[in-house]
Parts: C-alpha cells; structure tokens; sequence
C-alpha cells in the first residue's frame, strides 16, 4: 500500500476507514458499501447539525461532529490540514462554504444566506466541481425560500423566481446546477399549488435539497465500486493513473467521482500512483486535487499539463480517469478544458479512458457536444498567475473554461449505475431507467415540517486551521 496509511481517527478528504474495515483487495465491495453508509449518515448529520453515529459493530467509534467535522477557528495557517465536508450549515438558515480560491494556503469557510449568496460564489469559482455545484445551488434556493417564508404568496414566488434566474446564470456548462435548482423549484411549485404555508413551503424545499445531498453520497460512491472494475491488472507494480482538474470532495461534496475510485483502490491496499495534471490556468490539479491526495496519504506526482504525452509514450500511464461537467445524450462529454488533447493521446497510444460521472451529470436533452455550451472565463485568469502579470498587457486572451470529448474517444462512462460502454445512447437511458427504478419513491412530496430554527447572527469569513490536539 502506496503511502501513508489511512488516520481512522480523522474524517479526511478520502473518508478514511476504521483500520478493520479493510484488509485486503478482495474485501473491497464490503468497504465500499460500509464507506457509503457512513458517509451518508455522516452527511445527513452534518446537515442538520447534529452528530455522525458512533461506530458500527466491530470497529472503532467514531469521534463528533464537533471535534472532527468542524475544524478550529483561527486565522488560517500555511499549508491547512484535516477534513470535513466542503460545505457545512453552521446554523440552520446560514451554509457555510470552503472557498477553494484559497487552497492549499488557506482553509477559509464563506457565508451563505440567500441564493443570491451562493450564485455569486458559484460564479466567482469559490465553489466549483459539477456535483458540488449543484448540490450549493439546491441548498441556498431552499435558503432563499426560508428568508421569504412570511412574505404574501405573490412576494414568495418573485423571490424564488429571481433567485432561480440568479442561480441558472452563475455557470452555463454543468448540469447539475440547472438540474439541482429546477427538482427544488419543482417542490415549490407542487406545494404552493397546494396551498401550502410559507413556512412548509420552505421546508419542503430544504429537504428536497438535503435529498440531493445525500444521493449524491450515495450515488458516488456505487459509481467509486463500480470503477474499481476497470483498472488494468499491472501485476505487483504501483497503477499509474493520470487525472485531471479535480474530482474529489471539494468537487463533489461528500466523496468524490473519478478521485473516489482512486480512494478505494488505495484503502483496498491496492498499490497505486497517481500523475496529477496542474490544470491551467485555473490549477486545480495543482491547488486542490494534489492537496486531497496528501491528505488521503495517496502516491502522486505533479506535472505540467503538457507533459502528459510524454509519459504516455514511454509507457507510464496505465488508465486516465476523469470526470464530467456535462455528459450529452450520445457520449459527448463536456469536462475541464484540456481533457480532450488527454483523450486523442490516450487514443494514440492505446492507453483506456473512463469518464466517471454520476447521472445527475448526464443530459439527455442535448443530442450531443456541439450543444453544449462552453463558458468563457475572464482573461485574467491566463495572464494572472496569483495575482502576478505573466503576459504583456493588453494581449489578447481565448480563455475556454470547458472542452468537449467525442464518446468515439471514451473508452467508458463510469457511473452508479455500472460503466457503461457504447454505444452510449441506449446505455445512457437504460442506466437512468435502473436508477429511477432503484430509488422508487424518491419523488414523494415529504409530509413533515421543519420548525422555524432562530434567527442566525451574522457570520463574517472564517479561516480555519487545525488545533493542536484536536482532531479535525
């Protein structure tokens, strides 16, 4: 087993397991299935602030909410350690989120209080990754919601409609934003067309959008047990794997798609080593994916975008793992730009490409790649590296923050419901059709009510850093 052996008493980036939940490669599928149970609970205990359970049979407790979950307040230290979900509620009506602008130097939470709140965050790249995307932008419509619980029923639907437009505009290409806030929007319309409440609107809204939250915990990681299918046998060496951008929990919330599989293969003692893309110009590679898999104690190694080639052509890159912003109804996918050229050089040297994204990423409604559409960041983000000019000013800058990978190039779509293989069509609706089938009666309108939670004082910017002694 590659690098440092996972803390059990720590909730780190990749969920560490109880030092007997897994002792060898062929106990994998138990892991996985213990590690998804747990992390939903400990999810759904995060989001209503209360406590994660305490250990189930035959392993260790596990530590609070308190003294793992929420790390100390501080003024933030170099190079912050320890783990907790990239998003939290710090009360009932105030979200806060780690804004990953500031990794690896700085672990610092922002406010959310209103939709308005999390569509600039959103925008401004405080909170990024498809899945976590989605799952903010559910959170603070049902925020916003709750903030205009009393106001006359006419007042209440302008509110959630701006906030609807506010939240649909922060981001074009991921789906999962405009999939997220419709199925929370859709809740209001169903309750308000039956007259309900103010207060039970809201309420109603608050759950569809933990709902969200905790399916995706559990539809990543069915999609993180279903990856460890397509790993090559290498024999007794480390699996090289090359991935790029960033696919764990501080994209994804809970656990994590692509960086997920790579989790299980590392607790299932399956020696591997990880080339981490720097992803420019925005360096998540760099910043956070390699940030995650020090916490996690996972071999990787750092590399120039453009060196990729390079290594695949001598021989040292086994599989590319990457996941998905968009996946359209033929294959086409949509992710961080830079991973077409990945798959076209993958195709060369005959290396397997598997895009690992959850169905809440696929869209059947756009046909294929030339739909969909590609956001275009701000030239500053080229000619800017940390605030410092690397460009003359005044040149002209083409900043694409997405590309689009024909499925013709993928060798797999990893998803929760299994790796699908083309063609993709056929295979994209019937994964759906298993999921919908799996989760029965998700869709009911839930009956209980929330009661109203006390006013929450204002909350300025945290930074954070782990207390000595203290587990985080």
């Amino acid at each position: 087993m590659s690098g440092a052996p996972p803390d059990p008493s720590r909730r780190r980036f990749f969920r560490a397991f109880a030092g007997d939940v897994v002792s060898s490669a062929a106990q994998v599928v138990g892991a996985v299935n213990a590690l998804r149970d747990q992390s939903a609970a400990e999810a759904d205990a995060i989001l209503r602030g209360g406590s994660p359970p305490s250990g189930r049979a035959g392993g260790p407790a596990r530590a609070t909410a308190t003294s793992t979950g929420v790390p100390a307040r501080a003024t933030g230290t170099p190079m912050p350690t320890g783990f907790r979900t990239p998003f939290r509620f710090e009360s009932e009506q105030v979200l806060l989120v780690i804004d990953q602008r500031s990794l690896p130097h700085v672990l610092l939470e922002l406010p959310v209080k209103s939709a308005h709140d999390g569509a600039r965050l959103i925008r401004e790249m405080a909170v990024r990754g498809a899945p976590a995307i989605g799952q903010v932008a559910a959170l603070s419509l049902a925020l916003t919601a709750w903030l205009g619980r009393n106001a006359p029923p006419n007042v209440r639907r302008s509110l959630v409609q701006s906030a609807v437009r506010s939240l649909l505009e922060a981001r074009p290409t991921a789906v999962n934003l405009g999939w997220a806030v419709r199925r929370v929007q859709d809740r209001f319309e169903a309750l308000d067309a039956a007259g309900s409440s103010g207060p039970e609107i809201a309420a109603g809204m608050r759950d569809e959008a933990e709902r969200i939250v905790a399916e995706a915990t559990d539809d990543h990681g069915r999609l993180a047990e279903a990856g460890m299918a397509v790993l090559p046998d290498v024999g007794d060496r480390p699996l090289q794997l090359l991935t790029h951008c960033n696919t764990g929990p501080l994209a994804c919330g809970q656990f994590g798609t692509a960086l997920g599989v790579i989790q299980v293969a590392h607790h299932a003692e399956r020696p591997v080593h990880v080339w981490v893309g720097e992803t420019r110009p925005y360096l998540q590679g760099a910043r956070l994916t390699a940030w995650e898999l020090a916490q996690a104690g996972v071999s990787h190694t750092l590399i120039p975008d453009v060196a990729a080639g390079s290594l695949m052509a001598g021989g040292e890159v086994d599989v590319i793992l990457v996941g998905a912003d968009r996946v359209a109804a033929n294959g086409d996918t949509a992710n961080k730009v830079g991973t077409y050229p990945l798959a076209v050089l993958a195709a060369h040297h005959g290396i397997p490409f598997y895009v690992c994204a959850p169905l809440s990423s696929v869209d059947l409604a756009t046909p294929d790649g030339s739909g969909i559409p590609i956001e275009e960041r701000s030239a500053d983000e080229v000619t800017l590296v940390r605030g410092q000019r690397i460009a003359p000013e005044g040149t002209a800058v083409r900043n694409p923050s997405f590309d689009v990978t024909p499925a013709a190039l993928i060798t797999g779509i990893v998803t929760e419901e299994g790796v699908l293989r083309a063609p993709y069509g056929p295979a994209l609706e019937a994964a759906m059709a298993r999921r919908s089938a799996r989760r029965g009666s998700d869709a009911a309108v839930a009956e209980a009510v929330v009661p109203p939670a006390p006013a929450a004082s204002p909350v300025e910017p945290v930074a954070l850093a782990e207390s000595a002694g203290t587990s985080q």
